[in-house]
């Protein structure tokens, strides 16, 4: 009940805290008239529950989910696995954030190998066509000042793109650099090269794309099928048969969600790991 009341209560703040101090300078600034031109309270509402959504991360509404069950079920087992799961989620969450940002690189390093070879096609030299090519699509993301330095002042720039390679996401600068030590060292036809490993570096990105869509729907069905036990548990409340106190409160029902836990945890990590095995290969 205090887990509840706590969720409760920081979810007021987030939606009520920031719409009454703005609706405040509104009124300071507007006056009484913007009493009876704001918004409706549904649109309140509205408003503070997307905020909340955006703000709660996946963890959060693990343990919210936890605290929801526990108080249907009058039992503590359901708030103690939610906040179990709060560090997987949390897990979770942070490799799909880095798996976004090394696409995002690798978007960049495209659309620099592109920028660069329309600069040098320009009739800019290769330094300066870095420098400003680099500016425009920052592909070489953290490491960008260094390489920037070794462009402008003469330095070592395929060296300086081997070291920023190695940011996840940025292998295509290998290929970057490859092409830079040729046309510097040989006299081949830098703007040349940087097509095709544009060519090449999109259609690495193209394929990578074609089969995580290929395989969204077995990951959209393992989940869907790990998803059936709730759905049993909801059908279960409609026929009146209370499974929560079956599950919670007796030793035959904690004997079965122990169980089907580890079971549910098993095929779903299995079924994940084939999917993440296919696009690895």
């Amino acid at each position: 009940m205090g887990a509840a009341m706590a969720c409760a209560g920081a979810a007021a703040c987030l939606m009520g805290g920031r719409e009454s101090g703005m609706r405040r300078a509104r009124l300071l600034l507007a006056g009484s008239a913007a009493v009876a031109t704001g918004p409706p309270p549904g649109e309140w509402a509205l408003a503070g529950w997307r905020r909340l959504r955006r703000r709660l991360r996946p963890e959060g509404w693990a343990l919210v989910a936890g605290a929801v069950i526990a108080l249907l079920g009058t039992s503590i087992l359901p708030l103690l696995v939610g906040a179990a799961g709060v560090p997987l989620l949390r897990r979770v969450r942070r490799a799909g954030e880095a798996r976004r940002e090394r696409e995002r690189r690798g978007d960049a390093v495209i659309a620099l190998c592109g920028a660069l070879a329309g600069e040098v096609r320009a009739g800019r030299q290769p330094g300066e066509a870095l420098l400003r090519a680099a500016r425009d699509s920052g592909g070489l993301g953290e490491a960008q000042a260094v390489v920037l330095a070794a462009a402008r002042f003469g330095g070592d720039v395929p060296s300086a793109l081997t070291d920023a390679a190695r940011q996840p996401g940025a292998d295509g600068l290998v290929g970057l650099a490859a092409c830079w030590r040729v046309a510097v060292d040989r006299g081949a036809g830098l703007a040349a090269g940087l097509d095709r490993l544009e060519g090449a570096l999109r259609a690495e990105r193209d394929q990578r794309a074609d089969l995580r869509a290929q395989l969204a729907g077995s990951r959209s069905t393992a989940v869907m099928l790990a998803g059936l036990p709730v759905l049993g548990l909801l059908l279960g409340t409609a026929l009146g048969a209370d499974p929560l106190h079956v599950l919670l409160h007796t030793g035959a029902g904690l004997g079965c969600l122990l169980v089907g836990g580890v079971l549910e945890g098993v095929g779903m990590w299995w079924a994940l790991r084939i999917v993440r095995g296919a696009e690895a290969a």
